[in-house]
């Protein structure tokens, strides 16, 4: 089983590279972010025309989620129960693993917080802590688990092209690692540290100053599992090649795969 996350930035502009990665990457579950168009945009047939079926939460301009599957999802959420937000930024679904049994989804595009100092940031605090609160429930309901998105977070200085420089800044900030080790402390893993990895390994690069050319980038795409998940997982890697498209996004996809 295969599970990957992608931050789009602007479905309606990437759609063809999506559908030209699932050609060429064929994909059990696909959580995408970013979609930044509202629900009545989303391109269904176009996926349905390539052998997937879909779940979305739209938003204009900005935000917005979908799992892309080869399977119909069931027990479809979106947002965080029980927190109040204008914003689409979650969506969660239950799958079938091809082994009888079956794994929840839950692909998130975690708040950017712009600064440290700001009332986005406050959001992103709040939010982080009502989804640990959920995602708990949640697994002890669904022992295999999966959280996947843009959490817009790096776990450490292994994620940043300049540790010293970015030290402090939005995504490398104390307070953030700290929400985010209280989602490891639930018992989920960082797949993608499971698996011996190249040294500089980034999921997202600015637009700017050339920056993936020179791989000055963030790791900021995560896919953490359960405990239940940590022994099937056999690999996680993150794919560059469509941050070299023309018009690519600004973000790779992170894959995950499962054995039996």
């Amino acid at each position: 089983m295969k599970i990957a996350t992608w931050n789009v930035n602007s479905l309606s502009v990437r759609l063809p590279q999506v559908l030209d990665w699932l050609a060429a990457n064929p994909t059990d579950v696909l959580a995408l972010q970013e979609l930044k168009l509202t629900d009545d945009k989303f391109p269904v047939a176009a996926f349905n025309e390539a052998g997937y079926q879909a779940q979305w939460f739209g938003q204009k301009t900005y935000n917005g989620v979908a799992l892309i599957s080869r399977s119909e999802g069931v027990d479809v959420v979106k947002n965080i129960p029980g927190f109040e937000d204008e914003m689409s930024r979650v969506i969660a679904a239950t799958y079938p693993n091809g082994t009888g049994g079956d794994v929840r989804v839950i692909g998130a595009y975690f708040p950017n917080g712009q600064a440290p100092d700001s009332d986005k940031f406050v959001y992103k605090m709040r939010w982080l802590d009502a989804l640990r609160d959920w995602v708990k429930d949640e697994m002890t309901r669904h022992p295999k688990l999966v959280l996947l998105g843009d959490y817009n977070i790096t776990f450490d200085a292994l994620d940043m092209w300049d540790p010293i420089a970015l030290a402090g800044t939005i995504h490398c900030t104390d307070a953030e690692r700290e929400k985010l080790q209280a989602l490891i402390d639930l018992g989920l893993v960082d797949s993608f540290r499971l698996f011996e990895q190249p040294e500089k390994s980034y999921s997202w690069w600015d637009y700017r100053e050339f920056a993936f050319r020179r791989n000055r980038g963030l790791r900021i795409d995560h896919i953490l599992i359960t405990q239940a998940l940590k022994a099937q997982a056999t690999a996680c890697a993150i794919d560059r090649a469509p941050r070299k498209n023309e018009r690519p996004s600004d973000h790779a996809p992170v894959v995950l795969t499962l054995g039996d």
